[in-house]
């Protein structure tokens, strides 16, 4: 779960690049533009989306251009279908202009993170099993996609190295066993999650003998999973994970896992199709 002030923070973070990059010392194509003329605009989705990023785009513009007045047709997490508005603005020609690309670039984005989580979340339907995201986000939005990520119906994994235990292969070479890894990362930081990945049923009774609170289950087939759920018995909570696919989800779910994680809801994500355009 992402904390209020990291939330705000990153936002912040993100609105001031997006700007910098983007207009730098000046927008002179709409320096064309009297800086006296007002208009409105006109946000269109051309394809089915959830809507996420409605933070990023207002803080944006408060940044841009205070005066530059929102209206959203629909709320954050609404279905919308092609060809719906999706916000409609008015205020300063030169601001709208402005702020066109770098707006759009972060509601194309994050209502394309939701759209495909909440494709994959529906396939989930009517079983205990969550879908969970992971650290493969776009550089620099990490927490803006984990977001859109929770927008679409998903659960956030650890948001980063700080937050949470993800005890792998090398980190068990390193400290020498399962059980070593385990009983150190509960003395270093009390509180806090530990999960650790295993690749054998054995890894796995040896991580729940160390007391894991969360044990992920990396490639493990079907058949291996529903060995793991049985042998686990509710001691640990199970994540599936490693190369799974939408057609995976129904029956990876059905072996009783907690949960099944996916690197690609945020790095494979396609931004959806919008277009503003301004309006009499």
């Amino acid at each position: 779960m992402i904390a209020a002030n990291d939330l705000k923070t990153a936002i912040s973070d993100n609105v001031r690049q997006a700007l910098t990059e983007d207009v730098g010392t000046g927008d002179i194509t709409a320096s064309l533009i009297p800086a006296a003329s007002v208009a409105r605009a006109r946000v269109i989705t051309r394809e089915p989306m959830v809507q996420a990023g409605q933070p990023w785009v207002e803080a944006l513009f408060l940044a841009l251009d205070p005066s530059v007045q929102l209206h959203w047709n629909k709320t954050e997490g609404s279905q919308l279908a092609a060809g719906d508005t999706v916000l409609e603005l008015e205020g300063p020609a030169r601001s709208l202009l402005t702020g066109e690309r770098p707006a759009l670039n972060f509601l194309q984005t994050l209502s394309g993170t939701a759209t495909r989580v909440a494709a994959h979340v529906a396939l989930l339907a009517g079983t205990r099993t969550r879908l969970l995201d992971t650290r493969k986000t776009l550089p620099g939005l990490r927490i803006a996609q984990k977001y859109a990520v929770a927008v679409g119906g998903g659960q956030n994994h650890r948001i980063g190295l700080y937050d949470a235990f993800l005890i792998k292969e090398n980190h068990i070479m390193a400290a020498g066993s399962i059980a070593a890894a385990v009983q150190q990362a509960h003395l270093a930081a009390p509180g806090k999650p530990v999960e650790v990945e295993v690749e054998t049923l054995e890894q796995l009774q040896l991580a729940i003998d160390a007391g894991a609170d969360m044990i992920l289950l990396d490639n493990f087939s079907i058949p291996l999973m529903r060995e793991g759920v049985a042998l686990c018995a509710g001691r640990a909570k199970l994540e599936a994970s490693g190369g799974i696919g939408a057609a995976d989800l129904r029956e990876i779910a059905e072996t009783g896992v907690d949960y099944i994680s996916m690197g690609a809801l945020t790095k494979d994500v396609t931004a959806i199709d919008l277009s503003m355009r301004l309006i009499g």
